[in-house]
């Protein structure tokens, strides 16, 4: 059975970082690319950042870019987000979820960590 845990979410002040991290098990991790998702309280799920199989292209939302880093680890088998200049709009469930690549739908999903972001 594929699955994918995200942890390292938490309540962070405006202008802080965390760093989230999701751990793959049951699947073959370096065919697939990786994805970060994002749900805010009210508004529909967003993709924020996407890695290749190998972290040869990374995908950032405008949202996110220049303050956070997608990154894989393929001999741990574990993606990860580092986010920088948190600000309280970032607050959201934060879900890693798996595809054959970074455009198409995600075949996996994890259930997600929550980041609250506080002024």
């Amino acid at each position: 059975q594929v699955q994918l845990v995200e942890s390292g979410g938490g309540l962070v002040q405006v202008g802080g970082s965390l760093r989230l991290s999701c751990a793959a098990t049951g699947l073959t991790f370096n065919m697939y690319a990786m994805t970060w998702v994002r749900q805010a309280p009210g508004k529909e799920r967003d993709v924020i950042a996407a890695i290749s199989w190998n972290g040869g292209a990374t995908y950032y939302d405008a949202s996110v870019e220049g303050r956070f880093t997608i990154s894989r680890d393929n001999e741990k088998n574990t993606l990860y987000l580092q986010m920088n200049s948190l600000k309280p709009e970032d607050t959201a469930l934060y879900y890693c979820a798996a595809g054959k690549t970074m455009t198409t739908g995600m075949d996996y999903w994890g259930q997600g960590t929550q980041v609250t972001v506080s002024s």
